[in-house]
This record gives structure tokens, C-alpha cells and sequence, in this order.
């Protein structure tokens, strides 16, 4: 019985110690001050020049119901529209756009403010990569279809050769 009370009492120590430090985290926890929620995203962050860009923001909570702006030297400047709590909007990048990265700025009515990076690449795309590997792949064309021709000769061939053989022998043997 004595093992038992111990037992109960270290665990009991240990609830209480746990709780406290609970109560800890959750009192040293101030309310959200103004200006936390204020963000803009923009989707995906690295992209091919020429492509479209889907942008999110907010403005702190209360002021998401009202249009705000972003502007990029990426882009220029573009509205962004209320939508599910979150201001959105879609921006173009020019195809003549220099790789680089760009900030995209937001700019609230309420005078907040927020940041963000772009990525812009500006890669050639290849009109046609190289015939590499075996197969019809490999050379010019037609080159697969004529390996298939020889390959049904030299079938053909075989069974010619192996039937006027069968006729040869009982002839041989008598």
C-alpha cells in the first residue's frame, strides 16, 4: 500500500505541475493587436515571365470587406477584391518581363501595409528536346519501322530454311 500512496502522490505532482505551466501559456497569450493579419501572398511566388499570378491579401480582419491594391514593378498595379474574408485578385506578367525578383506591395485603406517577394524567371523554352535513347526515337524517321521489316525477314527466313530442311531429311535417310 505504501508503493501505491507514493505513486498517487508523484502523480499528482505531476497534473499539478502540468497545469500550471498550462495556465502559464495560455495567461502570457495577449489579444491580437491591430495590424497581425495584415499580409499579401502571392501564388505560385516563382514563375515563368509570361505566366499569371493569383494574388491574396488582408487588410486586418474588419477592413477585408472593402477593395484594396497591390502594386509590382512585375505587373503594375492591380484591385483586389473582397472574396471569402480574404481580398483577391489575378495579375499578368509580360513575357519581355527580366527575370528577377520583384517586391509586390499592398497597400490598405486603413494605412497598413504589407510586402512580399516575386520571383520572375525568364527561361527559353526548347521547341524540341533531343532524339536520345534507343528505339524509333534514335536517328531519323523511320528508322524503327524498317528495324521491324528486317526483324520479320530474318523470322521468315528461319522458318523457310527450317521447313525445306525437314523436307531434306527423310529423303537423306533412305
Amino acid at each position: 500500500m505504501p508503493k501505491i500512496r507514493t505513486i498517487n502522490r508523484a502523480l499528482s505532482a505531476v497534473l499539478t505541475l502540468v497545469g500550471l505551466v498550462g495556465a502559464f501559456v495560455l495567461l502570457s497569450v495577449g489579444p491580437a493587436r491591430a495590424g497581425e493579419n495584415v499580409f499579401v501572398e502571392v501564388t505560385p511566388n516563382s514563375v515563368q515571365a509570361g505566366s499569371r499570378v493569383s494574388i491574396k491579401a488582408s487588410c486586418d480582419n474588419d477592413n477585408n470587406n472593402r477593395q484594396s491594391s497591390v502594386h509590382s514593378d512585375a505587373f503594375g498595379s492591380v484591385t483586389l477584391r473582397p472574396e471569402r474574408g480574404f481580398l483577391v485578385g489575378q495579375a499578368s506578367i509580360p513575357r519581355d518581363k527580366p527575370a528577377g525578383d520583384y517586391p509586390v506591395d499592398l497597400r490598405c485603406d486603413n494605412g497598413q501595409t504589407a510586402s512580399t517577394t516575386l520571383t520572375v524567371l525568364n527561361m527559353a523554352s526548347p521547341s524540341k528536346g533531343p532524339a536520345t535513347g534507343g528505339g524509333g526515337m534514335a536517328g531519323g524517321q523511320g528508322t524503327g519501322s524498317l528495324l521491324v521489316l528486317g526483324g520479320v525477314a530474318l523470322v521468315a527466313t528461319a522458318i523457310l530454311l527450317g521447313v525445306a530442311g525437314g523436307r531434306r531429311r527423310p529423303g537423306a535417310g533412305s
